[in-house]
């Protein structure tokens, strides 16, 4: 079952760490790659290899170590264990608990929100996890639903701490290295000024369990910049959720750090509180996981409880708390003016609002707009790495590094003012189009399976070009994957037709203008195409055309149907690799 969750190893990937034996690709991301690997003695576990680039930066393998020695202080309560780490290895890597299981992501996404029972596991041992890290002085900082892995016993949180180590020593973010993702950010994120504290942490819970329970998040506006506006002044869209975890999420989502409850408050009112009867919810979900029952209990004994206008939190404080290296405290809040009864202790609505200066929110929502700013851990990936289909053979049928001329050929087509051609800088082929419209280039003719697995990075270098591949194509019909911006499209194409089957938006992570290659797969197996984006699962489409039956995979540019851009549009692709699926 694990091998099936990873893709083969590529040729230039190592074929060990240490003591681990690599086997497999789980995924791709901003701080590097993750392999499935087998420990000396078999067991298998997830190694995180540093990219080149942040291994040879002497400061970076400080503070990597630094975060490295401070996560395995944390106890496995909901979390990935934290099992090995070399930092002064020639690629420092990390190595943990391999956590065979999907993540909430892709369950929500293939199933749709989750029931109460269920939701209530979610909302326990997430409330469990960040509990336990918080105790150990860590605070997550990337908590999104593709962190949280739906594991046999008890959901898994993972990825937490090490992303500090991309920041700067005065514990702030560069513009270019802002770690997590934009619909789970507290509103505290987008100010540089303050000081990041564990209640960051409790907002993000806030967004995933308001998005296990809708199958959205809570302050969705269409774009990251949009999304980050409403989070700094808007309310959240709570409507699905019910009862008193509906309160509980929206007091967790205050804009107000100091207002929002603890990890362990959380804790203590998702187990004990008002919704703790024989037939609730969260004791249907502690009844059937004896392991979540045993883990909140774990967590609940080994931290301090918390009552009253207290925070959870890293000392020393300014005006509330602050980042420290030493130890966890816990520091009573200035009481403020009376405030009406709450079930939680303070006022989910306060009335003294908490909103960060307009010229912070308009500098971010810039920052946003150019792209790149934005990169998730790991970017999203987990160590499942999102592959739920066939598993491919073990080496390719077709490899091409798209660097010149060899399986794919250079072609101009004058009347469509377009063509495909070998860029050196670049390394690759760059489709090139003057016009709106559709262009195809010149590949290999084999006959190929109709079950294949088709791995190429990809570049978008002008605005509103998206790079389209081609999977089952012959005599001008097959399916069209194209993605672009902020959007991935699966269609049908059929001689001039492209109608859409499915729309998958990228609204926490778009693909960035002119950034550097995106890691993409598409899988045609059976009846059923998955795509891929650096290791992690963007969405699965029913093949149910009988029209189309099977051919070759083919490479192209497609515009985006309400361009704004005139032209010329142009896309990148390299490193081609074409897998039979067994």
């Amino acid at each position: 079952m694990a091998e099936e969750r990873s893709t083969p190893l590529r040729p230039r990937d190592p074929r060990s760490l240490g003591q681990y034996e690599l086997v497999g690709r789980l995924g791709e991301g901003g701080m590097g790659t993750v392999y499935l690997a087998r420990s000396g003695g078999g067991t298998l576990v997830a190694v995180k290899m540093i990219r080149a680039d942040l291994a040879h930066d002497d400061e970076f393998r400080r503070r990597f170590r630094s975060e490295v020695e401070r996560v395995r202080q944390v106890p496995p309560f909901c979390t990935a264990e934290v099992l090995d780490a070399d930092p002064d290895h020639e690629h420092p890597y990390l190595v943990v608990e391999y956590v065979d299981g999907p993540s909430l992501a892709d369950v929500v996404e293939e199933r749709g929100p989750l029931t109460s029972a269920n939701l209530h596991s979610v909302a326990i041992g997430v409330a469990t996890a960040l509990t336990a890290i918080h105790g150990a002085g860590i605070i997550h900082r990337d908590l999104k639903p593709r962190n949280v892995l739906l594991a046999p016993g008890s959901p898994k949180v993972i990825d937490f701490g090490i992303a500090r180590a991309m920041e700067g020593a005065t514990g702030h973010t560069a513009a270019d290295q802002m770690v997590g993702t934009v619909a789970y950010m507290a509103p505290e994120r987008f100010d540089d000024a303050l000081l990041l504290t564990p209640a960051a942490d409790v907002f993000a819970w806030g967004g995933v369990v308001a998005f296990a329970g809708t199958g959205r998040t809570p302050f969705n506006a269409g774009s990251p910049p949009a999304t980050a506006a409403r989070i700094l002044t808007g309310q959240p869209d709570l409507s699905g959720l019910g009862g008193p975890l509906r309160d509980l999420v929206a007091h967790a989502l205050e804009k107000n750090p100091a207002h929002r409850p603890t990890a362990r408050e959380l804790l203590d009112l998702l187990v004990t509180g008002p919704q703790d009867s024989g037939s609730s919810p969260a004791a249907a979900a502690l009844a059937h996981q004896p392991g979540l029952r045993v883990a909140a209990a774990e967590a609940q004994a080994a931290t301090e409880h918390h009552t009253g206008r207290q925070v959870t939190a890293l000392a020393p404080a300014r005006e509330l708390v602050g980042y420290s290296e030493d130890s966890i405290v816990t520091h009573p809040l200035p009481d403020g003016p009376a405030l009406p009864p709450s079930p939680f202790g303070r006022d989910p609505h306060p009335r003294r609002p908490w909103v960060l200066p307009l010229a912070v929110a308009l500098l971010v929502m810039s920052l946003l707009a150019v792209g790149g700013v934005v990169l998730s851990f790991w970017s999203g990936t987990d160590p499942t790495g999102g592959y739920t289909g066939s598993s491919p053979v073990t080496d390719p049928f077709l490899r091409d590094a798209l660097s010149g001329p060899r399986l794919w050929q250079e072609s101009q087509d004058k009347d469509e003012q377009a063509g495909c051609t070998f860029d050196d800088n670049l390394g690759a082929l760059v489709v090139r189009r003057e016009t709106s419209g559709v262009y195809r280039c010149r590949g290999p003719a084999d006959a190929e399976p109709d079950d294949i697995q088709a791995d190429v990075d990809i570049r978008l270098l002008t605005k509103d070009s998206c790079a389209a591949v081609w999977m089952r194509f012959e005599d001008n019909r097959g399916y069209q994957v194209r993605f672009c911006e902020r959007n991935v499209y699966v269609s049908t194409h059929k001689g001039p037709r492209i109608d859409v089957l499915r729309t998958f938006p990228l609204d926490d992570a778009p693909i960035t203008i002119g950034a550097p290659p995106t890691s993409i797969s598409v899988t045609a197996a059976g009846s059923t195409l998955e795509v891929l984006r650096d290791g992690a699962t963007i969405g699965t489409v029913e093949l149910t055309d009988p029209d189309i039956a099977g051919g070759q995979v083919v490479l192209g540019i497609f515009t985006e149907r309400y361009a704004k851009n005139r032209g010329p549009y142009e896309v990148a692709f390299s490193d081609i690799a074409l897998w039979h699926l067994a």
